[in-house]
Order: structure tokens, then sequence, then C-alpha cells
């Protein structure tokens, strides 16, 4: 759960399915209150388990993904999505929910990724999905569905996925092993269906393990590659071997293995109920059950870059003379978690005259048992890094160090959502129309947490001496406490639209919401009571929209802001790899501006493009420097680090028949801030794809799709290690050797579909 090294855009994770790939209209996520169309959110050129995230200005706080109405995972900050769900063939329909939407169904203002379940149907049905490419993936899953006399109806499915990464990682054979199983009943009876599905998860997956690479900062925003390290196909993980750590919980030193912490499996049973009424009312009611025993992963990041000689002492493992080169401190983070929900929604719609409203609540209740242990190590910076031993200065030796000192996280506890919500779509007149909703939730939340500052040997059950800020020293047990709080949460908002004629209308709508802090940001330090802050995040969008019969086009001016945001923070001194871990409260305000179109000049032919323009901001943003001889940052007024000021969208498809389509997606992210005093910065890129859907006839589709055809070798997200540097220091960091994470290589994808 570390910002320094989790990249903002966590929002889902999922492979690809063709279908999916080919949805890119949009017509309605910028203009309604309803449902968004998928627009192409499945495609990322950073990642080939997780979709993109949609930008809305904003750092993304969870995954947003939603199954049958309910979270797929109730918060991915221990139990990653990507370990439990996967957009596969029990999916009967993926969509996309618009910020407006989910702010009141969920409490969260970010467009959400919204799939229901394939429960199957009268007729026999059967699909099988196979995919490959060129580094050697396998990837299938199979679905099939039917029904059982007159009243029955049934569905399984089998996901399998076999990634071995875009290089050989040398201490397991896969980079995402992941399996999935899904089965299921349906009940039909009268106006109403009763569906029952219980699914079973697996996943093995490295993560940031090995999604970091070192690079040269050129100085004006490019990077270009170090010698004998291609940038995206070559590891900077370990070879393997074993490691030792502190464990958190009782302060014993233990042995392990990289690769042995990444175990995650879960079971998750689902009961799904609707039923029509007389007089247009509809009811449903999901509820679901989740265990995850095992919730594991394993963290890697980074600091300094720094040229090593003799008098460093520092030597590859069997070598008798110093290791003089390049090396990088490197941090790892053991996670290990225990998690479980129980889930219920339920809505009653009623259409009546010129309304379509709903009610809904949400029962929510989410158990933790979570924590982490932390080490430092020094590497090579090569292929393979060697990990290298300290020669002491006592005479004794050591490859780990650190122990606990860099956001080792704990905390166990619970959080319950209960909340009412309601909504209208009311067409006033036949050219004004108005939609409507609010929630209201009452919160409450129990977490033991360790609110004391970390150290090297840091664990439960030691007593430690702190000095405060005047010199004064005490000496604490470090054990938990607990934090108890009853808060309540709400959201509302409003959209009116006006077509003030068959080709012009107008747009404006408003949203706010609110929450207070989550457990799972009690795993740190936590926020104090004098901390502990109702964050409110409000959006206000107007615009303009224009539709005829080849374009369909909406301009939307956005505010977007976001207050009491907290986060923890892993700031290195610049230069060394010293860092200290530090807990941030701060605000974020985002001013821009969206246009978006949807083009039909001729037959066969459709153009989705998209321009955004905006300024994320920080504010009220203050580090005190933990470091002798290094300023405090005040980051007031500077540019959100990793989000970009300009976007663009550019989808191009041509449908040359009925049984063959063309199809391209280009993504430009303009210049990020790669690091918090926007003193480095990355030039912009283009994440482009490209794809080929011929169905060969009803039974059989083939399709081939081409990631990153423009081979861009870039780095995104952060710099590790440049968290404090200051814009006067960055002229020091031309030609630099620096570590963060890259973009996927040049892959070409092949899949084929079988239907009967």
């Amino acid at each position: 759960m570390k910002s320094q090294i989790k990249p903002l855009a966590a929002i889902a994770a999922t492979i690809l399915l063709p279908a999916i790939a080919m949805a890119t209209e949009d017509t309605d996520s910028l203009t309604t209150g309803g449902k968004g169309e998928e627009r192409n959110v499945m495609l990322n050129a950073s990642d080939a388990t997780k979709p993109r995230e949609i930008q809305i200005g904003l750092p993304s706080e969870d995954v947003n993904v939603y199954e049958n109405g309910l979270p797929a995972v109730y918060s991915s900050a221990i139990h990653q999505l990507a370990r439990h769900w996967r957009s596969d063939a029990s999916m009967g329909i993926v969509g996309l929910m618009n910020p407006m939407e989910s702010a009141i169904k969920t409490g969260n203002v970010a467009y959400s990724v919204d799939c229901y379940s394939n429960f199957g149907q009268k007729d026999f049905k059967a699909i099988f999905n196979y995919r490959t490419n060129t580094f050697g993936w396998q990837n299938f899953d199979f679905n099939v569905s039917g029904g059982i006399g007159e009243k029955w109806l049934y569905t399984a499915s089998v996901y399998q996925n076999f990634d071995p990464g875009y290089f050989k990682v040398k201490f397991t054979d896969f980079s995402d092993r992941t399996q999935i199983y899904h089965a299921g009943l349906t009940r039909l009876f009268g106006n109403g269906k009763l569906s029952v599905l219980y699914k079973f998860s697996k996943s093995n997956a490295l993560g940031s393990m090995v999604n970091n690479a070192p690079f040269i900062y050129v100085g004006d925003g490019s990077v270009k590659e170090i010698p004998d390290f291609d940038l995206g196909t070559t590891s900077y993980a370990p070879v393997g071997g074993e490691f030792e750590y502190m464990d958190v919980l009782d302060g014993k030193i233990k042995k392990g293995r990289w690769g042995d912490f990444t175990d995650n499996y879960a079971h998750d049973v689902t009961a799904c109920f609707d039923y029509l009424f007389g007089d247009n009312y509809r009811l449903d009611v999901n509820a679901k059950y989740m265990l995850a025993p095992h919730a594991d992963y394993c963290d890697f990041g980074g600091s300094s870059i720094f040229a090593t000689d003799a008098n460093d002492r520092l030597y590859k493992p069997g070598e008798s003379s110093p290791y003089v080169g390049l090396a990088e401190g490197r941090r790892t983070w053991l996670h290990a978690g225990k998690v479980s929900n129980a889930l219920l929604t339920a809505e009653l719609n009623k259409s009546y005259g010129n309304h379509d409203a709903r009610i809904g609540i949400n029962e929510w209740f989410y158990h933790l048992d979570y924590h982490s242990s932390s080490f430092q190590w020094t590497g090579t910076v090569s292929p393979y890094p060697d990990i290298l031993v300290r020669h002491n200065a006592d005479g004794t030796m050591s490859q780990f160090y650190g122990f606990n000192e860099l956001s080792p996280e704990y905390t166990k506890g619970y959080e319950n959502k209960l909340a009412v919500y309601l909504t209208d779509n009311w067409r006033i007149t036949p050219k004004i129309s108005l939609y409507f909703g609010g929630r209201l939730e009452y919160y409450r939340m129990s977490a033991d947490q360790i609110p004391y500052g970390r150290y090297d040997g840091f664990h439960i059950g030691d007593n430690h001496t702190y000095t405060d800020n005047s010199g004064n020293t005490s000496t604490v047990a470090v054990s938990p406490r607990n934090v108890l709080k009853n808060k309540l949460n709400y959201a509302a908002t409003a959209q009116c639209i006006y077509n003030i004629n068959r080709h012009f209308g107008l747009t404006a709508d408003a949203t706010v919401a609110t929450r207070y802090p989550r457990i799972n940001e009690y795993a740190g330090t936590g926020p104090t009571d004098e901390q502990y802050k109702r964050v409110t995040i409000p959006l206000v969008r107007g615009g303009i929209t224009y539709r005829n019969n080849w374009i369909d086009l909406t301009s939307m001016v956005t505010y977007i802001a976001k207050s009491n945001n907290i986060d923890q923070q892993n700031v290195t001194n610049p230069g060394t790899t010293q860092s200290k871990t530090t807990l941030l409260i701060y605000s974020i305000k985002t001013l821009g501006w969206t246009t978006s179109a949807e083009l039909h000049p001729f037959k066969g032919f459709n153009l989705h493009a998209l321009l955004t323009l905006q300024k994320p901001t920080y504010d009220n943003y203050f580090i005190k420097s933990p470091f002798d001889g290094v300023p405090d940052l005040n980051a007031n007024g500077n540019i959100v680090k990793e989000i970009p000021q300009v976007l663009v969208e550019l989808d191009p498809s041509y449908q040359l028949n009925d049984r063959l389509r063309f199809w391209l997606s280009f993504r430009y992210f303009g210049k990020t801030y790669a690091n918090l005093t926007n003193a480095l910065f990355f030039n912009g890129r283009w994440e482009t794809f490209g794809g080929i859907n011929w169905t060969v006839n009803s039974h059989f589709d083939l399709g081939c799709t081409v990631i990153n055809f423009l081979n861009q070798k870039g780095a995104s997200g952060t710099i590790n290690g440049a968290e404090l540097l200051i814009r006067d220091d960055s002229g020091k960091y031309k030609n630099y050797y620096m570590s963060g994470s890259y973009l996927r290589p040049f892959t070409v994808e092949f899949c084929a579909t079988l239907k009967f």
C-alpha cells in the first residue's frame, strides 16, 4: 500500500477479450446519469493485466469494478482485484459506470467498470476463447450454459492464465499464473429469477517485483536505455535464492525465497434475485459473501543509483574484491492479509409518467487482518542483479538490512457501510430532462493500528525510545491500539440536459461525495484524531452537445477537487539510499476541458476522438524534511505527479464487410511530472494498439492485436529517490542513471473464439 511504488492508475485488472476491445462508443458517458459504454477501457500499454484508468483529474483511490451490482473485491488495497476477477467468458455484459452514477451507488467518484455474469438461457451455448502472444503467453477461458427443463438454467466457466511475462524470471515459471472457476444455477419463476453463483480464484503474480527497470534520464524529459539493458524485456529482479526479513508481528528473523509471498486464493458465493411486479415495479437484490484466507503480495521499490568504490565495502557473493560499479538501494515489502466481506445491495425501480425512479440500499461489511514486513538490500544495476554483501565495520557481513524501517504496516478490524440512495431520471419536456440523486451512508470503522514511527528493527512487542521535536524522550511499548469511528457520509448529484433543437444541446451537472478515512489508511501510523477529517470530492461540469447523422459531439468544462487526501510517502535523501516514511494529508484540485466525438463520415467507418486539457495541482501539501541539509517541501501549486495535462484519444475503425473489421487506437499522454517538486518530468508519449477481427463463420472468430506498434520504449510513473529533489538541482540529473516503471514492449497477440 505504499504510494511510491503503487501506480495511480490502478483501477481494475483483466485480460483483454477481443469482443470487449472493439467497444469504442461512448455516446452518453459524458452527458447522462446512466451507464456509459466501455470505451476501450481494457486496452493498457503499461500493464497487460490492468485496463487503463479513464482520467478525471484525480489519482484513483481504489479499484472500481462492480460485478453483478457489487464490488468485485471490496478493496484492492490488500486483496488485489487482478487476483480474483478477470473479464472472461463468464461475463455477459461489461460496461462503464460514469462518476455521477458511481457516486450515488457506491460513494466513490470515478469511472467504474460495471459487469454482469452470464446466468444462462434455455438453449445450450458454449464459448471458448484462446489467446497467445509473441512472448509465449497462453490464456484460455470457456463457458457453457443452458437450460434444465423449463424452470432451471445453468452456467459454468473456467479461466486459465499462463503468462511468463516479457523476460525470463528465473525464480519462477510465470509472471502471472491465475485460475478462476465459476458455477451457477438459476431458478425461473413467473416474472423473476433467482441465481446462485460460486467462484473460486487462485492467483500468483509478481507485479512490481518485475515492473521496474533502470534507465538513463537524459534531462529533457526523455530516457535512453543503459548498456546491455533492453527496457521492458530485461529482468531487473534477482536470479533467486534466499533472503532474510524480520517478521513485524514478533521480531524474529526469518528466511524466505523470492516468489513465495504471492499466494492468493478466495471463495465467493453470490445470490442475485430480480422480480418484475405489477405497475412497472422491479426489485433487484444482490448479495455476496467472499473469503480470501490468503491475500498476499510482494512489492519492490528503489532509491538512488550510485557508483560504488572500495570504500563502500560492497562485494558480490563469493568474491574477495570489492564491487566497483553502479548499484541501487532496493526495498522489498512482504504483504500478508486475510480478508472477508458480506455485501448486499437492493434496488427498487419504478417507471411512471416521465420518471424513472430508483431507491436502493447498501449493507457492506468488510473484515481485514493484515500486516507487512519490509527490508532493504543493495543490488547491482544489471540484468538479474546480484544482491551485494555489506562488510560492516564490526567484521560482520550482511546482505539484508533496514528491517521494518520503511513503512511496515499492520491493521486488524472491520468497516461497515449502511447506505440508502435514490435517483430519478425525469423527462420534463421532450427537450428538457433532469437527473438527480442522493446518498446517505452510516459508516462505522474499528481498526487496530500501531501509531508509532517506524525504525530499523521495528516490530510488535519492542520497547523503543522516541525523541520529540523539543528533544524530550519517552519509551513506549510497540503494540496496537484500537480506533473506533462512527460517521455519516453523503453524496448528491444533479444533471440537466436541454436539447435546443434536434442538433444542439446544453448539459450541466454537479456531484459531491464525502467519506472518512478507511481502515487500510490506518495500516501505517494512521491519522490522529486531529487529522481525522472528512474527505470531500466535488465535481462540476458543463458544456454543449451537437448531433447529426454522422457526428455526435460533447464539449465540457470540468472542475474536480479532493480535500484531506491521506497518503503514506517514502521519501529519499536525494542522491543517497537513505529513506524515511511520512504521513501526508493534502488536497488536489483540477480544472479541465474535454471534447469527445463519435464520427461516422461514411459507411463502415467510425472514429472516436477525445481531447482533454487539464491542470491538476496540489494544495496544502507540505513535507517536513527528515534529512539534515535537505529543505522542506512545499508542493502547493505544483502539478500533481503522474497525471498528464494533455490527453488525446483517437480510435478509428473500419467494418469492411459483415465479417472483417480493422481498428486502431492511439492515446497521447502529455508531459507528466515524475516527482513532487516538478523538477523531473517525462515527455508526452503515445500508446498505440491495432488489430483485425475476422468472423470466419457463425461459430468461429479470429483476431490479431498489435500492442505498442510504434515500439516506444519510454518510462512512466515516478522516478525512484527523487521525491525531495528541488528544481534548482534538476540540472545535476542530466544523463543520470535512475529507475522506474516503463511501457509494455512491442507485442503481437493472437486470439480465437469458438462458439456453438
